[in-house]
């Protein structure tokens, strides 16, 4: 346990969210100091904790889960009991913001609403991530708000790829982080004029929205310009860029190239007739005369010659080969934890930096209800806890 003082210190936060959006938006939130109370079901907890990645668990618990739950605090209530719901709203009364992404509409069928929470804390903040958007005919229509399924009537889709491949999805849920990140913004923001102006509100986001705002400069071109985008027959890596601009082989892997001049690439790879074409009309043309002088030399030759042309490029790496090098550089892009059941393991690290209130390990990501009696012994006493466990209610 850290003494360094943190940014957001004596932010309580109650947390009801699950999969991703949600957690990692929290999660963030406890990296910068606030006190974030995970409610979960007694005995079961999340279920994220129960679904394995790739078929494995780290210490009775999934990966996803150990990724977006750390420095959080576990506290079990059963949210199908009257009491627990009650209780609940006397927790509010000692909290800052309120963190759910549920179906739109569920948290209100629970009593769980903004207008609940409002009644018993004028000013808390209420946040809400949603696949969809409360009010849009997709969540009238129960669409389920999965990352995927965001990618595929967003756009991001047909944008991926090359033109004969299938509609391509990207290879990390990129909807569920931009929701996230979307979601925490928000929050701070409340915090703020909660502070300056003294008001509570309700801070909402959804994952279709912010993946749109992903492609703001894409979606601009098709707004104002009337253009239709067009994946590269070649593999130039985007819609929205001329040649070079993507993934060439080399003779022992590949490498990126990202926006050379033709007239500066071409004498680099001793191909002079690269100058005389046009980077945008011939765009796969380019692309495919790059990949047969790129092939010709190894990965290392290629990026000496552009590394001392200060040509903008870079290996491609899999993921192993970065972690790997994280690990032996015993990069601060990394975190390390001691888990009860997994033993040390590692973790991206909070990208955030701040000078004067650092961002702290403070609780690796916890078990099933592993603070719920402390946490409430803090609010109410260790008597209200004993009747309360009696009860059955957490």
């Amino acid at each position: 346990m850290s003494d360094t003082r943190m940014a957001l210190e004596g932010v309580r936060v109650l947390d009801f969210t699950q999969m991703m959006l949600g957690p990692l938006c929290t999660q963030t939130l406890a990296d910068l100091g606030a006190d974030v109370l995970k409610i979960e079901r007694p005995g079961k907890g999340e279920w994220m904790r129960s679904m394995p990645m790739i078929g494995q668990f780290v210490g009775d618990d999934s990966a996803a889960f150990h990724s977006f739950n750390r420095n959080k605090r576990s506290v079990t209530v059963d949210l199908k009991n009257s009491d627990g719901i009650a209780l609940l709203m006397e927790m509010a009364k000692d909290c800052d913001v309120v963190v759910e992404n549920f179906r739109s509409g569920v948290m209100d069928r629970l009593g769980l609403g903004y207008e609940d929470f409002k009644a018993a804390n004028p000013k808390i903040i209420y946040a809400s991530g949603s696949g969809w958007g409360s009010t849009s005919y997709m969540a009238k229509q129960g669409m389920p708000g999965q990352d995927l399924l965001i990618q595929a009537m967003s756009g991001v889709m047909f944008n991926t790829g090359r033109a004969e491949d299938p509609p391509t999805a990207c290879g990390t849920p990129i909807a569920d982080f931009a929701a996230s990140q979307a979601l925490t913004i928000g929050i701070l923001g409340a915090l703020v004029a909660r502070d300056r102006h003294g008001v509570g509100q309700k801070v909402e986001t959804n994952l279709y929205s912010a993946t749109l705002n992903l492609m703001a400069q894409e979606n601009f071109a098709v707004l104002n310009q009337s253009i239709t985008l067009q994946r590269s027959e070649a593999g130039v890596a985007s819609c929205w860029n001329d040649a070079p601009y993507g993934a060439h082989p080399t003779s022992d892997g590949w490498v990126a190239i990202a926006m050379c001049p033709l007239t500066k690439l071409g004498p680099l790879l001793s191909d002079e007739g690269l100058a005389g074409m046009d980077p945008w009309n011939q765009r796969d043309a380019v692309k495919l005369r790059i990949d047969e002088n790129t092939k010709k030399m190894t990965t290392e030759e290629i990026m000496t010659i552009f590394n001392e042309a200060d040509v903008w490029s870079a290996p491609i790496r899999t993921s192993a080969e970065a972690m790997q090098e994280l690990v032996d550089l015993n990069s601060p892009r990394l975190v390390e934890m001691d888990h009860p059941k997994a033993g040390r393991i590692k973790a991206i690290a909070n990208p955030i930096t701040l000078s004067e209130t650092p961002v702290t390990l403070r609780h690796v990501p916890p078990a099933v209800g592993q603070h719920t009696d402390k946490v409430l012994t803090e609010i109410f006493g260790a008597d209200r806890v004993a009747e309360l466990r009696a009860e059955g209610v957490i």
